[in-house]
């Protein structure tokens, strides 16, 4: 799978999908700003670092990845599972990268300027994801292809 952005696809995104995204963020903003204003914000910012989005873009990423599929007469549940599993590794993998950038943050934010700590704490979680999402392509080549991608 190669990645890449194509910013036409964009224009295929309906309205409410990006409200529901909007919406998902918001609440779990908003749940985070509770907890941090209850439990203080060591333990709210545990939260604020879910990935807002993530339930409502697997949702619909497999949403899409079946009609695309039923459009060239296939079924396209098994394809949509797969592809929307397949951005929950990518999410997974990039919050390991925000882990990193935490864990920078935390640590060298009392003694360094902020412009600095979190421009290396954004290039570590950029270095990082990068490095993870490469070793997870490395160990997909040496796999037999999912059969939900043959059709």
């Amino acid at each position: 799978m190669i990645v890449s952005a194509k910013l036409a696809s964009l224009k295929h995104i309906k309205p409410h999908e990006f409200a529901v995204r909007f919406l998902f963020g918001g609440l779990c903003t908003m749940i985070a700003g509770l907890i941090a204003s209850h439990y203080g914000p060591r333990i709210g910012g545990l939260f604020l670092a879910f990935p807002a989005i993530f339930p409502a873009s697997a949702s619909l990423i497999e949403q899409h990845e079946i009609a695309h599929k039923r459009q060239a007469g296939y079924d396209g549940r098994m394809r949509g599972r797969v592809v929307a599993g397949i951005d929950a590794t990518g999410a997974a993998l990039a919050c390991v990268g925000l882990m990193a950038f935490a864990a920078i943050v935390w640590r060298a934010l009392p003694r360094h300027g902020a412009v600095a700590v979190i421009s290396a704490a954004t290039f570590a979680w950029l270095l990082l994801s990068i490095a993870l999402w490469l070793l997870r392509k490395s160990r997909l080549l040496r796999h037999k292809t999912h059969p939900a991608f043959e059709n």
